[in-house]
């Protein structure tokens, strides 16, 4: 069993090790196949059945699961020649934001996003994912690179927010979200965001001003976390998970509100439980999304993610 498993989890994952331990087994016996195949449906419909009636506070949980793919485990599986660009050219590098070069399918791109930590070095390194200010500015090179070179620009947000410290603050925190945010507005490429997990306020949307949004099936966007809103609203971090439904931050609510385009299907379980599935089903969105914006002009594709954000805000029943 995984070294972390959400207690809802337990009945998929104990079904889920067994199967891989069949698959081993029935690599060397072929009759062992038909039980592997009856073991593997008995655990989708576990899956299915365990997945679907998950509260907004539980599909929350899943999004920040330590063991989900990153930025860094998406670039290995969808890219080839894969480069790393470091530093902001004014303070120093943010280990929270990657960005770089690579190949998307033959067609050279740049790549920004969070990157969160597998373990306590790890996360101290990249602080949980929240960026500094130079993570911001580091992006805007990144961003402005991709215009100057006409490259489309893949991000990938994951991320519990800006960091809110005093040392980001006296180095322009604030300034540096919106210079990304402007930066990202102006390009004249095409721009697809993906949320492959926790998309935190402002240091979220920093990274997805862009033509198509899509965001994983148990990813979370919101203005602010449940546990903050609960804490300003009533004082009670306790009430999080009554947060975490009236902020409509889940991927069907998204969608449903219109600040995604589409929320790509995660493997049985999540993510973090087949990263290679997880990777191939994005990569088939990924490509059709960018393949819808080819026809557009440089000129219109600007124009097309300025409609896009003046379009929110309209009132759903």
């Amino acid at each position: 069993m995984p070294p972390f498993v959400l207690p809802f989890e337990k009945p998929f994952v104990e079904l889920l090790t067994r199967v891989r331990e069949l698959r081993v087994l029935a690599a060397g016996d072929p009759k062992l196949l038909g039980e592997l195949a009856r073991l593997e449906e008995k655990t989708a419909q576990v899956a299915r059945d365990a997945y679907r009636e998950l509260s907004p506070m539980q599909k929350l949980q899943i999004a920040r699961h330590p063991e989900r793919p990153y930025t860094l485990d998406y670039a290995a599986r969808l890219l080839d020649d894969w480069v790393e660009l470091h530093g902001d050219r004014r303070f120093g590098d943010d280990a929270a934001v990657v960005a770089g070069l690579g190949r998307y399918h033959g067609r050279s791109v740049v790549v920004v996003g969070h990157q969160r930590g597998r373990d306590a070095d790890e996360n101290a390194r990249r602080n949980l994912g929240m960026p500094h200010p130079e993570g911001y500015r580091k992006a805007v090179r990144a961003f402005d690179l991709a215009d100057r070179m006409g490259l489309p620009i893949l991000t990938f947000v994951d991320t519990p927010g800006a960091f809110p410290g005093i040392a980001a603050e006296e180095r322009g925190q604030s300034e540096a979200i919106a210079g990304s945010l402007a930066a990202m507005s102006r390009v004249r490429v095409p721009v697809v965001a993906t949320i492959v997990g926790e998309g935190g306020s402002g240091g979220a949307l920093a990274f997805a001003v862009a033509n198509r949004v899509l965001v994983l099936e148990f990813g979370c966007y919101t203005v602010i976390s449940p546990e903050g809103c609960a804490a300003i609203l009533w004082r009670d971090a306790a009430r999080a998970p009554e947060a975490a439904e009236r902020l409509k931050m889940t991927a069907p609510d998204l969608l449903r509100l219109g600040i995604v385009d589409e929320v790509v299907a995660e493997p049985a379980g999540g993510a973090h439980h087949d990263h290679d599935e997880a990777a191939r089903r994005l990569d088939r969105a990924l490509s059709a999304a960018l393949a819808s914006l080819d026809s557009l002009s440089p000129a219109a594709l600007a124009d097309d993610r300025y409609r896009r954000f003046r379009a929110f805000g309209a009132l759903v029943a």
